[in-house]
């Protein structure tokens, strides 16, 4: 388990917002272009937006930079305000941000609550107090994974922030809807106004580097994950199944040996050596390309290397080779 930390070193912001009904689609248009301009401002390291679930009803953004100060100058820069200007037609309230400053990846592909107190200066020692024995029931809980405890970040925001983990969101729920919260909850009444956002990240590793190692952001669009995931899914299966064929093992084995040999490939060969490269201009689309104009190159990219896939594993399987 974490404890506190308050290193000056990664930044992240964690923004939430609320979109009218019917404009899901426009949001995220305008969200991809403006995370594509954040990436040109110094310190960027990576960006990843969450889409409204029923344990998080906002959309969720979350920036990360090598510092405060480089985060801070992204935050408030005129560029991201003449995004904002545009993008109020699609907002429905004002938005909630939370920022924390850490040494390490503050989030991971687990189950994340971000958790904003405000707290008077004369009731820290008591505050900590609390959270020491939040942390203490929390853990008990099956799938729990950790807790991390921020300080004010001064310049960006006064309240304390906390991040803790489990590891599916039905463990998480259990802990949210426990009476050992409520009673703890009670417990410390001064500290009740506060504010609670869950995110779920998915899809872990398999974008979060670029070929040279180098930290950036994921794709901004879950039609472009999965069919990039698609990219790489299928020429990783059929030459597995090929490769074990010769074994004839039963079914329910080679699945299970293949299942298991398709994620190591996926995670260390596949997505980072073929598909990131591959597919790296549609994923993270440059902010001066017209959307559709890189959505229809990308696409017809994807319906080019599956075809000759598709092509290749025919003329292998069928007119050269039989499967055993």
């Amino acid at each position: 388990m974490d404890t506190e930390r308050n290193v000056a070193c990664a930044a992240t912001a964690i923004i939430g917002q609320k979109v009218l009904p019917g404009m899901d689609r426009q949001f995220e248009s305008w969200q991809e272009d403006l995370n594509a301009a954040a990436a040109y401002y110094p310190g960027f390291l990576g960006a990843e937006v969450s889409r409204p679930t029923p344990l998080q009803p906002d959309w969720v953004v979350v920036y990360r930079f090598d510092s405060v100060p480089h985060l801070q100058a992204w935050i408030n820069s005129a560029t991201r305000q003449t995004y904002l200007d545009v993008g109020a037609r699609y907002f429905d309230g004002p938005a909630t941000q939370q920022v924390v400053s850490s040494g390490s990846r503050s989030l991971d592909p687990l189950v994340t609550v971000v958790v904003t107190h405000r707290v008077d200066g004369k009731q820290v020692d008591a505050f900590l107090d609390w959270q020491r024995h939040m942390v203490e029931e929390e853990s008990r809980f099956e799938g729990f994974r950790g807790t991390e405890l921020f300080r004010p970040v001064e310049g960006l925001q006064e309240e304390w922030t906390t991040l803790y983990r489990y590891d599916t969101a039905e463990h998480l729920d259990a802990w949210l809807t426990s009476p050992e919260r409520r009673e703890i909850l009670a417990e410390g009444e001064k500290f009740s106004d506060f504010g609670l956002r869950t995110i779920d990240n998915s899809f872990g590793s398999w974008f979060a580097f670029e070929g040279n190692g180098k930290e950036a952001p994921p794709p901004p669009s879950e039609t472009r994950t999965s069919l990039a995931v698609w990219v790489g899914l299928y020429p990783t299966v059929v030459l597995l199944s090929l490769a074990l064929s010769p074994l004839r093992l039963p079914l329910w084995i080679n699945l299970l040996v293949g299942n298991l040999l398709s994620s190591f490939i996926m995670s260390f060969l596949t997505m980072p050596y073929y598909v990131n490269p591959l597919l790296g201009r549609w994923l993270r689309p440059s902010p001066d390309e017209p959307p559709a104009r890189g959505n229809a190159r990308g696409l017809g990219l994807v319906a080019v290397v599956m075809a000759c896939w598709a092509a290749v594993f025919y003329l292998v399987t069928v007119r050269f080779w039989t499967l055993p």
